[in-house]
């Protein structure tokens, strides 16, 4: 026998296996497999399959026996399983209708509203944009906005149902949300699914429909919405608002909102990732001399100390003063880059020309090789990111 249809290995029971321990064991693979737990996962969904196959053979003592005796061969299309479809043809939505009660609370199936396959119907998405500052970035912010959206309708409450009245089961689909068509080719009977043309896949249809709505479930109306926005975040970054965007009809699924970062340019800063970059000119007399200057900070201000004879292009840092990582992915904050620059007078008076006439031939006036190379390497550096 081959080892994808020996069903007893995939329950993961003996051949000696009583019925209620058949059944005790196609709940637990059942679970484990089940498409709410398991969103998008296909070998999930696959092995979920080849459990419903398993347990609908072996808890029928005919089948079983015929299984044992001959393996798949002996029940394969044999009546009685999923409406008479194979393998190959397995539908969730039939297993949920004929196992539905092994799983209790826990046998919905995420869009089948409640795994009996009748549609459900999601809001669309909205995307908006939000400006922040450097500030709200370094700390996160809550922001609140007045949004423009479909509503769940306040006189229905999103039934679509006039007051008094509820939805009612389709008499075409009996509330499955779709029926099966039989037709006749040169293969033999044929069977497809489709959606039931009376619900449109819902299950349920509205005989008296509110007023308000028109039988929608939703209105357009105006909403408040409070998004949160992590610390960290940068320009061009979206961050998702779960179950904010528009309602959705008849009770669904309400869509989300995209929210599109954008940053305000700061007066002192020019951001690179989690650092911050100041720009610091100094004069002739502070880099020679050096001297204590208060930087600004995105909280305050700090003070660092200018060494006597500081170069252009040397960078100081203040550790801890930058940005966070967007939430946590990175080792603390980064840092405030100070990048120091010294500015050249471009307009003498003669009392200070001749001041500087004197110096021009000092030898400590004179940049060494070392410096040089120091400055210059420092500015290929910067022109090098």
């Amino acid at each position: 026998m081959a080892e994808e249809t020996d069903y007893y290995k995939i329950l993961g029971v003996e051949r000696t296996a009583t019925a209620d321990e058949i059944k005790r064991a196609y709940k637990k693979v059942a679970i484990k497999y089940h498409p709410d737990r398991n969103p998008g996962d296909k070998e999930a969904e696959e092995k979920f399959k080849q459990a419903a196959q398993a347990y609908d053979v072996l808890r029928d003592p005919d089948k079983r026996a015929r299984y044992d005796q001959f393996g798949a061969a002996g029940v394969d299309g044999a009546a009685g399983g999923f409406g008479g479809f194979g393998p190959g043809g397995m539908d969730l939505n039939d297993i949920f209708r004929n196992f539905g009660d092994i799983f209790g609370g826990f046998g919905g199936f995420s869009g089948f509203g409640g795994g009996r396959g009748q549609r459900q119907y999601r809001g669309s998405d909205m995307r908006m944009k939000v400006r922040l500052t450097l500030e709200e970035i370094s700390t996160g912010v809550t922001k609140k906005f007045k949004v423009r959206k479909d509503i769940t309708c306040n006189e229905c409450h999103g039934t679509g149902c006039a007051s008094g009245h509820s939805p009612e089961t389709c008499p075409t689909c009996h509330g499955q949300g779709y029926v099966i068509q039989s037709r006749r080719s040169f293969l033999g009977m044929m069977q497809t699914q489709e959606v039931c043309p009376n619900c449109h896949g819902e299950g349920t249809i509205i005989k008296h429909t509110c007023s308000h709505c028109h039988g929608e479930g939703v209105t357009t109306g105006e909403e408040i919405v409070e998004i949160n926005i992590p610390a960290g975040v940068a320009e061009g970054m979206v961050v998702n608002v779960p179950g904010k965007g528009n309602a959705a009809k008849h009770g669904g699924v309400p869509g989300d909102i995209q929210v599109l970062i954008e940053e305000e340019p700061h007066k002192d800063f020019i951001r690179d990732d989690t650092d911050l970059i100041y720009n610091l000119l100094l004069t002739v007399s502070q880099a020679a001399l050096g001297d204590t200057i208060d930087i600004p900070t995105l909280t305050g201000k700090a003070r660092i100390k200018i060494e006597p004879g500081t170069q252009p292009g040397t960078a100081l840092r203040l550790r801890g003063k930058g940005l966070p990582a967007v939430q946590g992915y990175g080792v603390g904050k980064g840092d405030i880059v100070v990048n120091i620059s010294v500015y050249i007078p471009e307009h003498l008076t003669k009392e200070e020309r001749k001041a500087f006439e004197a110096l021009r031939e000092n030898d400590h006036m004179q940049p060494n090789d070392s410096i040089k190379d120091k400055i210059f390497r420092a500015f290929r550096n910067y022109f090098d990111k």
